[in-house]
C-alpha cells in the first residue's frame, strides 16, 4: 500500500485473486485503481430529506499517504492513533468521515455494563454481571459482531460529556444514583475523531490522555462511582496555524501525517469535479462506488485476520531501531509505531514477514516530530554538571 505513484493495471491486466466480488491482487492495488478511475456524471437529486452520506473513501484525489495511513489505523489499531496536520480545505475532516464506508467489524458486547468472555478467562465469573455469568455457563454468547463506528468529540464538549456523570433520568425515576456512560466509553473499541484538537481545552486533553494510557478510566459523582474500558484508536486533526499541540498529546499519536494542497492542476479540476458530483446527488456517488468499497472493506477484514501472523525478523528490526537511534529518538514509541504500522502494511500484502521496504514506505509518517530539541538542550545543559558529580563521586574516601 505504498504512497507512492504506480502504475494502475485496469481490470483486464489485472491476475484475479482469491477474493469475492473483486479480483485486484492486495489492497494498494485496488484503491490505486478506484483513485484514478473516470468518474461518470451522477445526475442531481433532491428528495427534499437530510441524509447523512459520507463522501466516498475511494473518490478522494491524491493525498495517499493520508489514506495510507488511516487504513493502516484501521487494520491495526496498535499503531497508536493518528494525527492530520495541514491547512484548512486539504479533505483531512471529509478524509475520517469517508471512513464510515469502509470499517470492519469487531466482537462488541451485549451487555450494558460491557461485559466480555475475556473478562471470564481473566477474573472468573465473579468479574461479570449475574445475567452475563448465567449466559456464559449456558453457552450464551456475550458478544456479537458490529461495525465499528467513528465517534465524534465536539470542540464544545463539557469534561461531564467526555467521561460521563450523574444519569439524571434514573435519578429521578428510579430514586437510584447511577453514573451516565461518556463519549469516551461510548468510543471503546471504536475510532475516536478530534478535529481541531490543538484547540481542544486542557481539562479534555488530560482525560484522554488518561483514558488512551490505561485503556479505561473511572468516574467517581459522589457516593456512586463506574469504571469503563476506552480502548479507542485516537485520530485527529489540526491546522498549525491556529496554535500548537501539547507534547503530551502529540506523543499519544503514533502516525504523523503531514496533508498539504493538491499540486497538479488536473488533480485539483478532478478533486472539483467529484465534490460537484457528490454535493449534487450524494447517494448516486456512493453507488458509483459501492461495489469496490465493499471489497476494500473485505481486504480490511482479512488483513486484519492475518495481521497476529506478521512477524518482523531480526535482521529486519535490528537495522531499523539503529537508525531511530542515530536519529536521537528517546521515545520507544518510535520504533512500536514503525513496527506495528509496517506489520499492517506486510498483512495489507497478505504477507506474514516484515521486508525492509515495508519498513521504509511507513517510516515517514512513523518517525516524524518525535525529535525534541528542548530535551536535546536540556540534556546538553546538564553534562557539566554529570561530569562534575562523576568526578566528585569517584574521589569519595580517597586518602588524601
Amino acid at each position: 500500500m505504498s504512497p507512492n505513484e504506480t502504475s494502475t493495471p485496469s481490470p483486464e491486466e489485472a491476475e484475479p485473486k482469491e477474493r469475492v466480488g473483486h479480483s485486484f491482487r492486495s489492497l494498494k492495488e485496488l484503491v490505486d485503481y478506484v483513485s484514478g478511475k473516470a468518474l461518470p456524471p451522477a445526475a442531481s437529486e433532491d428528495a427534499g430529506q437530510a441524509e447523512a452520506l459520507p463522501f466516498p473513501f475511494l473518490a478522494i484525489v491524491g493525498q495517499k499517504e493520508m489514506r495510507l495511513a488511516l487504513l493502516l489505523g484501521l487494520i491495526n489499531p496498535s499503531v497508536g492513533g493518528i494525527l492530520l496536520i495541514g491547512p484548512r480545505g486539504t479533505a483531512k475532516t471529509t478524509a475520517v468521515r469517508s471512513l464510515l464506508d469502509i470499517l470492519p467489524k469487531v466482537e462488541r458486547s451485549l451487555c450494558h455494563y460491557g461485559c466480555l468472555p475475556e473478562d471470564i478467562e481473566a477474573g472468573g465469573q465473579d468479574a461479570v454481571c449475574p445475567d452475563c455469568a448465567r449466559k456464559y455457563a449456558e453457552g450464551q454468547p456475550l458478544t456479537a459482531a458490529d461495525r465499528v463506528r467513528l465517534i465524534e468529540l465536539p470542540l464544545n464538549a463539557r469534561l461531564e460529556d467526555v467521561v460521563g456523570g450523574i444519569d439524571e433520568r434514573a435519578a429521578v425515576t428510579s430514586e437510584r444514583l447511577r453514573v451516565r456512560r461518556g463519549i469516551l466509553a461510548q468510543a471503546d473499541r471504536n475510532l475516536l475523531y478530534i478535529d481541531e484538537i490543538n484547540l481542544l481545552a486542557d481539562d479534555i486533553i488530560d482525560a484522554i490522555l488518561d483514558a488512551a494510557a490505561q485503556g479505561s478510566y473511572t468516574v467517581r459523582r459522589g457516593p456512586v462511582s463506574a469504571t469503563y474500558r476506552a480502548r479507542f484508536v485516537l485520530i485527529g486533526s489540526m491546522n498549525p496555524e491556529e496554535g500548537r499541540l501539547r507534547p503530551q498529546i502529540l506523543d499519544r499519536f503514533g502516525l504523523r501525517v503531514i496533508v498539504r494542497g493538491l499540486d497538479k492542476p488536473e488533480e485539483r479540476l478532478k478533486a472539483y469535479r467529484r465534490v460537484q458530483s457528490y454535493l449534487a446527488n450524494p447517494r448516486g456517488m456512493s453507488l458509483i462506488y459501492g461495489k469496490e468499497l465493499a471489497a476494500v472493506v473485505e481486504e480490511i477484514q482479512s488483513a486484519r485476520a492475518q495481521l497476529p501472523k506478521v512477524s518482523i525478523p531480526d535482521k529486519v528490526a535490528k537495522p531499523a531501531i539503529k537508525l531511530v537511534q542515530k536519529m536521537g529518538m528517546d521515545s520507544l514509541r518510535a520504533e512500536i509505531t514503525w513496527f506495528e504500522a509496517a506489520r499492517a502494511y506486510a498483512a495489507a500484502d497478505g504477507r506474514i514477514e516484515v521486508r525492509l521496504d515495508d519498513l521504509r514506505e511507513v517510516a515517514p509518517m512513523a518517525l516524524r516530530l518525535r525529535r525534541s530539541e528542548f530535551m536535546a538542550a536540556y540534556f546538553s545543559s546538564q553534562e557539566g554538571e554529570e561530569k562534575e558529580m562523576v568526578g566528585l563521586l569517584d574521589s569519595l574516601g580517597r586518602k588524601k
